[in-house]
């Protein structure tokens, strides 16, 4: 027996908006962790020293600015791949022209 539904199938029930720094911190810190578990697997096989100069031409670099951009590298990355997330599983309710 099923039991009858309080929605018709037409009305989808679209939440509120978020805050936006709910919404700036649900994409930035996950891409913030996950970019320096990158940093951490990166710089633990390769020297960024080494790195810069296998580029044509050879990057003269410190140490510590090759791990910083390493890290900010990683960063825009995996931002880039939160926001597209958040974009992909927004409601489409909110998109759809009222009736």
């Amino acid at each position: 027996m099923s039991i009858p539904s309080q929605h018709n199938n037409n009305d989808a029930i679209v939440p509120p908006p978020r805050p936006l720094v709910q919404r700036l911190g649900a994409i930035l810190w996950p891409a913030f962790l996950l970019a320096g578990l990158g940093s951490m697997i990166l710089f633990g096989l390769y020297d960024p020293v080494t790195l810069a100069e296998l580029l044509d031409p050879p990057l003269v670099i410190s140490r510590h600015a090759g791990y910083a951009l390493g890290f900010f590298c990683l960063w825009a990355m995996t931002t880039a791949s939160s926001y597209l997330t958040w974009v992909l599983l927004r409601p489409s309710a909110r998109f759809k022209a009222p009736k």
